[in-house]
């Protein structure tokens, strides 16, 4: 059996490894001159227009809303523990003030309020299930909460008269609204706003009312709000379009991975509908090997083509021949002929699974069958004898309602076979041996309704049944010349068959006036035998199902009115129906989304944290270093507005500091080399754009467009000039605010001597920089702001840069810059020396901390998720090569049991949904048997050759070199039908254009030339082999033409044959034919005749049921290199 390597539980952990988006696609061949349509193209593939529409189209909105929501739910727990730790914080700050909580518990109270229920939070969250149906409602209240509390502090506060009114706070819990809180984006931009407003206008109203107000600072405070706003918008929306397109491509790799499973399915089924399991297998693993190249027969032997033949002792073979069934089919009509033959099999078939039988092949209308096969079983010749009184019984069940004269003939004989498949082309299970041929010769010599068995088959039967003297040696030949004993086998329910009913349905049946065809026909439609392939999924579908609009579509071919007029027969019908072509597709589309939703559950937070095999755990680096390079060189188209937003930013951050702090040399002259430098980054990031529109490109542009556009490194060195360009631009303006020498002692404000507890501070109210010391802070946060925007930096490094600059920024917080800030909280001890309260210091460190976790939390979490899916991508595209690979497979498996055309029929939606048959009527085709008449003398048993495995093993190169004649373009249309032991038959003429129509007589000419030709060729491979093998093997060739009807029967094992007199006569010319030599009958000469060909007329023959026949003969000389005749070997060589 098939091992199905993707089972839910398995895809639920890989696919949630994908939880997040990368800006960046798989890179493509762009040449250094890059037109407007294909840049354009390129950004359209970002419209998030346009993926809406898709999303819509495909009624996957809501699915992706809960796939958006459990991807921030890590995100989300990382908030809830940052307040947390910053409530635990603040709570240890106050507490190690020299001040009592008894006139001031309020603050804390709220603030360990809020902690409390932020940390309840978390642990539901995180340990149950509880609340993740109701994730937005839960964010909607943690927002709330966060809210409330910054408000609530600073309102507290409003007695100090600060002229910020801590806008860093706000300014956080903005930019957690479009990052981590799990909102949608039009959500997320209304609560980013509600949040600024809820700071500005109380901040206002409070600096008025305390006149306070300076515009200047609360013109900066509303640009800071609205930098974040715009970069938290940025991130949304970007964010947003990656989310879509990776929720596609996961679904598109979840189709991927359900075709494989159905492929995967349908190869196993495919398989086995045509060999037994146990061989099955191994040739399945034989057919992966040889795609993979890890084939086991080709390594261990090349000068053999693989064969699947085992020896199996002590089994019983039944074979069984319908006797009156010529004349019946005589009658029938193709469709007819099919359906009779198909439900007959196909109820010997269900009575050989009954009895353990196991059916090896179809012979016309003979069927044979082994017990024992593929593991021994005790009661196997009791198993047949029981099937071949079965099969009887059903026959004269028939015969007597249905009026018709018809029989079995039963032979069974126990002993050794070898079975398995030989050559290359039209794989049919079958067994070897000379058992095997007794038991044939048993069923030829018995008689109709009786079961006809060897003395080894009585034996095995230990008295089980009553027999009689069977007297085959009187009927069979063979029999006679190796005096083999036989018995009849007495029914003991013989006397119970015939009942006053079926006497009754006699009568009626010879009084009806209908043809006895479709008397049979009617009358066997009631057994409801099994379709070919009924139980296959229908590979056509999987084949066309593309729900992912990246998918190609391929598109199906018309039918033309020269397509062949197929005969389809409705089995047990059923009400007509419509809905094959869409119940499926949303049968498909209803499982890929219960896969995505078992996906989206088994998203956790943590599984970044966990050891992989592919990455490294801290750097997030891949161990393969091919994939590393890859994923470097993976495309960023939205690079260039990752730059643009990161300069927006700058600007704002210039305004504030030129507004707000001093204007110094040091900090004009920073910015005037920081905007030199963004701009000639911004401009080389939008090269490739300007190139679109300038008429003459100079190579010099052209080569910077190419290199910004194609080269990761370029990229990346870009982005880290821009984030340490605006993060040093950032702390440059508090350079040049120097340490300030004349301080004086702090005031207590009543004239009497300073508090020693109180800090020492500027005996100047008016040094400028310490009263604008929050906005050095503020411009800290912009500056990490800017890391927010590019999203596809590397972790690595984004992780330096954000933690230099942290030390840096903390350096001049605490260390060369302290006085600064210290100077700010002594100008209002004054009114806090009595109240609670956080230093300045302090609170921009926490800020710059939580500013600091909250980016590399969301970068690590991209660049993790990015990592993943690229690994996700790779893996199903692997798989996608697996799909096609199995298609191909499959489509080679069905090739392998019937033609193209037919195959075809089966594969079609049509055909599947109407549960149909195929039959097909060809008006002239022609017909070859050719067999090795002296393989029967090179065949023994022995121990030297294996007990003949060795002499099959020869045949099966044999067959495998006629086998690869069919891959001659010369050879197209002939059609391998079967091989019956060292007889191989072939036919022209069955292909999808010479049915029922007219065939012209260049045509005929052209058909018969045809096979005579592969004769011939087949004549000249075997005088090859025997130089090679030194054996003198000779073909007897048998070839007619005519009228046939074509089909597929059998459920367990279609099979794809050809019947009708022109197929008997063919049979005929073959077994009455002579040694060298191809026999054809006088029309068939005539057309060779015309082509050139020499026939010798042998005379009048005796043919068994047609009489006295006047033959040809063609002399095959010429295919083993006689000089006589050369044409037909410089023919040969040509080809």
């Amino acid at each position: 059996m098939i091992h199905h390597s993707s089972p839910v539980s398995t895809e639920m952990a890989e696919i949630s490894s994908s939880q997040h988006c990368f800006l960046q696609q798989p890179p493509k061949e762009t040449p250094s001159v890059v037109d407007q349509d294909s840049v354009s193209s390129m950004e359209n593939e970002w419209s998030l227009q346009k993926l809406k529409e898709r999303f819509h189209e495909m009624d996957i909105e809501g699915l992706y809303r809960r796939y958006c929501e459990r991807l921030k739910h890590s995100l989300l727990l990382t908030l809830l523990l940052l307040f947390v730790a910053n409530g635990i914080i603040l709570l240890v700050l106050f507490s190690l003030e020299k001040k009592s909580f008894d006139e001031h518990l309020e603050i804390p109270i709220i603030i360990g309020i809020t902690a409390g229920i932020l940390l309840a939070i978390f642990l539901v969250l995180q340990f149950s299930r509880l609340l993740h149906n109701f994730i937005t409602l839960v964010s909607l209240f943690i927002w709330l909460l966060l809210l409330g509390g910054g408000l609530g502090f600073m309102f507290s506060q409003r007695h100090m008269k600060l002229p910020y009114n801590d806008v860093g706070y706000f300014f956080i819990i903005t930019l957690l609204s479009y990052t981590m809180l799990p909102f949608s984006r039009r959500y997320a931009v209304i609560v980013g706003i509600l949040t600024c407003l809820s700071y500005l206008i109380p901040a206002l109203t409070i600096s008025i009312l305390d006149k306070t107000f300076l515009v200047t600072q609360f013109i900066a405070n509303i640009i800071i709000l609205l930098s974040v706003n715009l970069a938290g918008m940025y991130h949304k929306y970007f964010v947003d379009i990656a989310h879509r397109r990776t929720f596609l491509d996961t679904r598109h790799c979840i189709e991927s991975r359900i075709k494989l499973e159905k492929e995967r399915e349908q190869q196993e089924r495919l398989l086995l509908s045509v060999l037994p399991a146990h061989l099955a297998k191994e040739m399945k693993e034989e057919m992966m090997g040889r795609v993979t190249g890890t084939s086991l027969h080709h390594s261990t032997s090349t000068c053999f083509h693989s064969m699947y033949i085992k020896r199996h002792l002590n089994v019983s073979i039944l074979y069984a021949d319908i006797v009156g069934f010529t004349t019946l089919a005589g009658e029938c009509t193709p469709a007819e002929l099919v359906r009779t033959l198909n439900e007959l099999f196909g109820k010997f078939d269900q009575i050989a699974e009954k009895n353990n039988c196991m059916r090896i092949k179809i012979l016309g209308d003979c069927y044979y069958c082994v017990s024992g096969l593929p593991d021994p079983i005790p009661d196997h010749a009791k198993n047949c004898v029981k099937m071949g009184l079965e099969i009887c019984d059903a026959i004269k069940k028939v015969a007597w309602a249905t009026g018709v004269d018809i029989n079995m003939r039963v032979g069974v004989h126990t002993g050794n076979v070898l079975c398995g498949v030989i050559g290359l082309h039209k794989w049919q299970y079958d067994v070897w041996s000379h058992h095997v041929t007794l038991a044939n010769h048993m069923e030829s010599g018995g008689r109709p309704g009786r079961v006809h068995i060897t003395m080894a088959t009585l034996d095995e039967l230990q008295g089980y049944y009553k027999v009689e003297p069977g007297d085959g040696h009187l009927r069979d030949d063979y029999l006679r010349e190796n005096n083999v004993e036989t018995f009849f086998v007495i029914d003991p329910k013989a006397r119970n068959r015939v009942t006053p009913h079926m006497s009754q349905h006699r009568k009626l049946a010879r009084d009806n006036k209908q043809r006895a065809s479709v008397r049979m026909t009617r009358y066997l439609s009631t057994w409801g035998a099994h379709k070919p392939f009924q139980d296959l999924p229908d590979m056509s579908r999987n084949r066309t199902m593309y729900l992912t609009p990246e998918s190609p579509r391929p598109v199906s071919p018309a039918t033309g009115p020269d397509q062949v007029h197929v005969n389809v027969i409705r089995i047990n019908s059923v009400p007509n129906s419509d809905v094959s072509a869409s119940v499926q597709p949303s049968a498909l589309e209803e499982q890929i989304n219960e896969r995505m939703e078992q996906a989206i559950e088994g998203i956790t937070a943590h599984k970044q944290w966990i050891k992989s095999a592919d990455m490294h755990r801290l750097t997030l680096g891949f161990k393969n270093p091919e994939w590393q390079e890859k994923y470097r060189e993976m495309k960023v188209p939205m690079f260039k507005f990752n730059v643009l937003c990161a300069f927006m930013i700058f600007i704002t951050m210039a305004i504030v500091q030129f507004t707000v702090l001093p204007k110094t040399p040091v900090l004009i002259w920073s910015y005037l080399l920081s905007t030199f430098t963004l701009l000639l980054v911004l401009f080389l990031s939008f090269a490739e754009n300007i190139q679109c529109y300038k008429k003459h490109r100079h190579p010099t542009f052209s080569f910077l467009a190419s290199m910004t556009s194609r080269v990761w490194w370029v990229r990346r060195c870009l982005a880290l000039l821009v984030l340490i360009t605006i993060l040093t631009v950032a702390a440059t303006s508090i350079l040049d605010c120097g340490q300030g020498r004349a301080l004086g002692l702090h005031s207590n404000g009543s004239g009497t001597d300073p508090t020693p507890s109180m800090p020492q501070c500027p005996n100047s109210t008016s040094a400028s920089c310490i009263h604008v010391s929050p906005y050095f802070f503020l411009s800290y946060l912009l500056g990490m702001l800017s890391c927010v925007v590019f999203l596809q930096t590397g972790f690595s490094v984004k992780l330096v840069g954000l933690t230099l600059a942290l030390v840096v920024y903390s350096v001049l917080l605490h260390q060369t810059h302290a006085w600064i800030f210290d100077g700010f909280d002594c100008m209002y001890a004054n009114v806090s020396k009595d109240h609670l309260y956080v230093e300045l210091r302090q609170r921009a460190t926490i800020y710059l901390v939580v500013l600091y976790i909250t980016i590399l939390a969301i970068d690590r979490q991209v660049e993790y998720t990015s990592r993943m899916d690229f690994l996700w991508k790779t893996k199903c595209k692997r798989e996608g090569e697996e799909v096609e690979t199995m298609e191909n497979l499959n489509k080679v498996l069905v090739e392998n049991v019937m033609p193209v055309h037919v195959a075809d029929h089966f594969l079609s939606s049509s055909a599947r949904s109407s549960q149909e048959l195929y039959s097909q009527s060809y008006e002239f085709v022609c017909v070859m048997f050719a067999s090795i008449p002296n393989f029967k003398e090179f065949y023994v048993e022995t121990d030297v050759n294996k007990e003949g495995l060795e002499c099959l093993r020869l045949l099966n190169e044999i067959i495998a070199d006629f086998d690869e004649l069919l891959s001659k373009p010369k050879f197209s249309h002939v059609e391998k039908i079967k091989t019956i032991g060292s007889t191989y038959m072939a036919a022209t003429g069955l292909t999808s254009t010479t049915g029922q129509q007219g065939v012209s007589y260049p045509e005929k000419l052209h058909l018969m030339g045809n096979i005579v030709d592969f004769a011939l060729a087949l004549v000249q491979k075997l005088h090859l082999i025997n130089k090679h093998s030194f054996n003198d093997f000779k073909l007897r060739i048998g070839i007619n033409h005519g009228p046939v009807i074509a089909g597929v029967i059998g459920a367990r094992k279609p099979q794809y044959d050809i019947w009708g007199n022109s197929v008997n006569v063919a049979s005929r010319m073959e077994s009455t034919g002579v040694m060298g030599c191809i026999q054809v009958t006088e029309e068939s000469a005539q057309f060779l005749t015309e082509l050139n060909y020499q026939c010798e007329c042998r005379g009048l023959i005796d043919v068994k049921g047609k009489g006295k026949l006047k033959t040809y003969l063609i002399d095959t000389s010429m295919a083993t290199g006689m000089p006589h005749i050369s044409s037909y070997t410089h023919r040969m060589s040509l080809e």
